[in-house]
């Protein structure tokens, strides 16, 4: 039997559908994405640490699971709302279903529910608290949501980033170490550092610059990660310790908190950036990329001092969605490159590392 379930946000609308996954109440920020595939990698990508994802596209999970598309060691969300999920998937690759996948790891999934009329209300309204259950009446729910944190009061890197030091598979002759500090890491980061040539080695967040530079990398990369980067201020120390000693790239929150160390304000967008058709210029050439996206922060063109200055801006917003710096070997952009499973546009951003790592050594 059917079981009956609902999303209640902070607004005091209320979503009803139907169960699936693991039979639990969860909250968090609700935030809609636009892709039309891609949900494994999105269920694993530490940057929804502590969000529930509202997946715009209709029908969900007619692909299954695989070992080969997590994007981090666990499941990130808080919770999945779907207008269908598949029960049924079919591919070569595939392992479990979705239903089968979020119950294993303990995450509700609300189905049947209209995602379009959702998405609108996060649209006009922007991104609220939600909580998702079918544990108690909604209205009890309401009333528990204004007693739970709220998202952008929450330090999440502490809770997704590596507690141990580690090296990723990298070729037999690597031309550059780099090191990579995980605030919420994705592995196609790596992937991609590897297919270049590099060898990569992973240090926790809370790594101080000292640590970092006595691995003698030859560029160190910043990678993305959940939350509001004003909640990071312990980490802009680090930042401070490494500009200037080494190449350095910033992706998503890595982006942010160079800006922030360097001066710059950050602040939070309605609804944010969340999918993979995502217009941005690259103001050196005029071309234009389509960019996979995936954050709820962006950084105040206004406020950038420091030598930094604009590289790259959203062409459906106009909000910054890259940086570089006058005298440092700096390269820092909001998007993901690393985008998976695409668009693969962006990919040779990495390449436009390795050309300053090249240039520095």
């Amino acid at each position: 039997m059917v079981k009956q379930a609902f999303l209640a946000l902070e607004d005091g609308s209320i979503y009803q559908g139907c169960s699936f996954g693991a039979e639990d109440t969860s909250f968090g920020e609700v935030v809609f994405n636009t892709s039309m595939c891609g949900y494994q990698e999105m269920l694993t990508d530490p940057s929804y640490a502590g969000q529930i994802l509202v997946l715009t596209y209709p029908l969900v999970g007619n692909y299954g699971l695989s070992e080969a598309d997590f994007e981090s060691r666990e499941v990130q969300v808080r919770g999945l709302v779907v207008r269908e999920h598949c029960p049924t998937p079919s591919h070569r690759q595939d392992t479990t279903t979705l239903d089968e996948f979020l119950k294993l790891n303990g995450i509700p999934g609300l189905a049947y529910v209209d995602t379009r009329a959702l998405t609108r209300k996060l649209r006009s309204t922007g991104v609220m608290m939600g909580i998702l259950g079918s544990e108690m009446k909604a209205e009890d729910a309401l009333e528990e949501l204004k007693t739970l944190p709220r998202h952008d009061l929450t330090d999440f890197v502490q809770g997704v980033s590596t507690k141990e030091t580690y090296a990723w598979p990298s070729p037999s002759s690597p031309l550059y170490h780099i090191v990579v500090i995980d605030y919420g890491l994705k592995y196609n980061i790596l992937r991609l550092l590897s297919l270049l040539g590099c060898s990569t080695t992973v240090v926790p967040a809370t790594t101080s610059a000292e640590e970092i530079l006595a691995r003698n990398p030859h560029g160190i990369l910043i990678s993305p990660g959940p939350g509001d980067p004003t909640q990071l201020t312990y980490l802009e120390g680090t930042i401070k310790g490494i500009l200037g000693r080494k190449p350095i790239m910033g992706i998503c929150l890595g982006h942010q908190l160079i800006a922030r160390a360097l001066g710059a304000k950050t602040f939070k967008l309605k609804f944010g950036h969340r999918g993979g058709n995502h217009p941005v210029r690259e103001l050196a050439t005029g071309k234009i990329h389509i960019t996979a996206q995936n954050h709820g922060y962006a950084v105040d063109a206004d406020s950038l001092k420091g030598g930094l200055e604009v590289s790259h801006i959203n062409l459906n917003d106009g909000t910054v969605e890259g940086l570089s710096h006058k005298e440092l070997p700096i390269l820092s952009i909001q998007y993901h490159p690393e985008g998976s499973p695409g668009p693969r546009d962006n990919v040779y951003l990495f390449q436009n590392f390795l050309d300053m790592v090249k240039e520095f050594s």
